[in-house]
């Protein structure tokens, strides 16, 4: 997904935040908005509620592509007060189809690596 391993772009951010939407509402969930940078100076990402949904801001400037990607992942688990177990198999399944592997070498069920 991202252009850059090491970097967040503003496309990365723009097409994740439209596969993170789409898919938390696909499944019935807020799906929220998301927007960069937030409003709150020295935070690497914000949550607002809103009677209609959520908007997620997060920091692309100077911060790696999957900690931004996990801040917006992050943002849609929030956004929508899950709990574990649901959103241990959420997150998974969000990390997996923005392009992470969700496995070890002893078989446990986690991010790895992001394509």
């Amino acid at each position: 997904m991202p252009t850059s391993p090491t970097s967040a772009s503003t496309v990365d951010f723009a097409s994740a935040a439209r596969t993170l939407t789409r898919e938390a509402r696909r499944r019935g969930l807020v799906g929220p908005s998301f927007r960069c940078p937030p409003r709150l100076v020295g935070v690497d990402r914000s949550i607002r509620r809103r009677a209609d949904g959520a908007i997620v801001s997060v920091r692309l400037r100077g911060r790696p592509w999957v900690a931004v990607l996990a801040d917006m992942i992050e943002g849609v688990i929030v956004s929508n007060g899950l709990t574990a177990p649901q959103s241990d198999r959420l997150r998974g399944e969000l990390w997996e189809l923005c392009g992470a592997e969700r496995f070890d070498d002893r078989g446990h069920d986690h991010v790895t690596r992001v394509a």
